[in-house]
């Protein structure tokens, strides 16, 4: 039986203060990609709480953290643009009906089809950006929506221009409440949490943030310290119940007729159902526990995450790597971690939305360069680097292109890379070429086939045989040979004839070789067979 299923509870001292870790990452998460993508304040907590609590539940994953995510934001602002927010609800939740229908199919399969290089690569990417995209925030220089991995920016900034921009911005009382939050994080976890297990309960982030919220009201009104409302997180304030529901919004069913709907809903599903599966992958490289995710069950969980999402105000979701990978760092073993997180943001945005206002952003700045670093450690790059550049260049390419564009970007440029790298090995690997003797002033000379040949070693072969010198004898090994492609066949067929004018004597060693349609290499298959063969 998978641990999941044993008790929710039964990892809890690990999993609650892993869960606070992780609320107080995902709160400005969730306004910033909101703010990102054009949509209300509110929409992000929906999706938010949905993606921890009703998701959280129905996953398969014990770490993995749902919510919204920064790579659809780009999607969602022009889709909002052009439908208007209700009919963009609607997409949403026919996207979610549409990752169903994907999970039911057995599409998930799709997520182990990525190199291992990639998916190291893309960690390591989103830690380096996590890392340049907080260090603005650190020192309360916060124009730009919290959240947004891009390299492009709104406002026609990238992420190396906005480092440069803080000189001019610099809050003193942001910047000094960071570098002490800063302290309490590493002081908490290189030395107390191994002094008692009330350091484990009581984690270093919650400390922090309580010191943050003690020095804004502490220092309200003074001119030098004193942390400014752009520099503190921003959460919806309801003035009586009925504000509160009016921030939730319905779907515009009216809409379902129109085309443009159903294509967004469609885009949706294929986004969210892609960055989940790339997440479930490098989360479950991260688990200590190194847990498999079922991720039929996950496209099937984050399908009906966006169904009730969408039906109430809230955007797209999908599993995101930023909040998993703090979650597995903090402790987090079960998936009662993601559920607590999200009850967490349901229960503060209801209750106490005016104390987490006070909170500065600059500390949770502080909390997310701990979860970068810890991504993207040199020792990464080093460890990669010496399992050689088949794996270091599709790695090191997935990272800058994260950095230099977006995610699902970059990962496709390191997936291309890939590819690239499979089919030159491909090339190099088609055959190996043995001269056994030089007798008589004839050279004899064995090619051994591989197991399958296909279109993609046409290069080298033809290439080796056209090299071959004169008056001599080549045996020709297939007798391993599985598959031989019809262009390689062809090759071959064409060399008999040409090996005849150049005095080359061809002799086939064949057992079990299969091809296309053999009836039509009967030229081929009809060579002499080598001498014991």
């Amino acid at each position: 039986m998978s641990k999941e299923f044993t008790s929710p509870f039964s990892s809890w001292k690990s999993d609650l203060p892993a869960s606070i870790v992780v609320f107080f990452v995902a709160l400005p998460l969730c306004l910033g990609i909101a703010l990102a993508s054009g949509a209300p304040l509110f929409s992000g907590l929906i999706a938010g709480i949905v993606g921890g609590i009703l998701v959280g539940a129905l996953s398969g994953s014990s770490v993995g953290v749902s919510g919204p995510a920064a790579g659809l934001a780009a999607i969602v602002l022009t889709s909002i643009g052009d439908l208007g927010y209700e009919a963009f609800l609607l997409a949403v939740v026919l996207g979610g009906i549409i990752q169903v229908i994907f999970g039911v199919l057995k599409a998930g399969v799709i997520g182990y089809y990525f190199p291992s290089s990639v998916i190291k690569g893309m960690l390591t990417g989103i830690g380096i950006i996590i890392i340049l995209k907080q260090i603005p925030h650190f020192f309360g220089w916060d124009k730009n929506p919290e959240g947004d991995l891009a390299f492009l920016q709104p406002d026609g900034e990238n992420t190396f221009s906005e480092l440069l921009n803080i000189f001019e911005n610099v809050s003193p009382g942001a910047t000094l409440v960071a570098f002490i939050s800063l302290g309490i994080l590493l002081l908490w976890s290189q030395v107390l949490a191994n002094k008692g297990g009330f350091f484990k309960i009581v984690q270093g982030p919650l400390v922090a943030v309580a010191f943050g919220i003690l020095f804004y009201n502490l220092t309200t009104g003074n001119d030098t310290l004193a942390i400014s409302a752009e520099n503190l997180v921003a959460v919806p304030v309801p003035t009586d119940f009925n504000s509160f529901l009016g921030q939730f919004s319905l779907p515009d069913f009216t809409a379902i007729t129109n085309p443009a709907i159903w294509i967004t809903g469609f885009t949706i599903a294929l986004v969210a159902s892609l960055e989940t599966l790339l997440c479930v992958e490098a989360t479950d490289k991260l688990d200590p526990e190194k847990s498999v995710t079922p991720t039929n069950r996950e496209l099937l969980a984050q399908g009906v995450g966006n169904i009730f999402s969408g039906l109430i105000g809230g955007l797209p979701i999908t599993q995101v790597i930023v909040r998993s990978s703090a979650n597995i760092q903090s402790g987090g073993k079960t998936k009662f971690s993601a559920i607590f997180h999200g009850l967490l943001l349901l229960i503060s945005v209801v209750l106490i939305p005016g104390l987490l206002n006070m909170i500065p952003l600059s500390v949770l700045a502080a909390v997310l360069l701990i979860v970068g670093f810890k991504l993207a450690k040199p020792s990464t790059f080093i460890a990669i680097y010496r399992q050689g550049w088949k794996q270091f260049i599709p790695f090191i390419v997935t990272v800058l292109g994260i950095i230099f564009t977006d995610l699902l970007f970059g990962i496709a440029m390191g997936l291309g890379v890939g590819i690239v790298v499979i089919l030159y090995k491909s090339y190099q690997n088609s055959h190996f070429l043995h001269i056994k003797d030089n007798s008589n002033g004839r050279h004899r000379i064995r090619m051994t086939l591989a197991e399958e040949v296909t279109f993609f070693n046409k290069g080298a072969i033809l290439k080796e045989l056209e090299s071959l010198p004169a008056n001599s004898q080549l045996e020709l090994d297939v007798s391993k040979t599985r598959y031989l492609d019809y262009d390689i066949v062809e090759i071959l067929e064409d060399y008999v004839t040409k090996a005849k004018d150049r005095n080359i004597d061809i002799r086939l060693i064949s057992q079990h070789s299969t091809v296309d349609n053999p009836d039509s290499y009967l030229k081929f298959f009809n060579l002499a067979p080598a001498p014991g063969h």
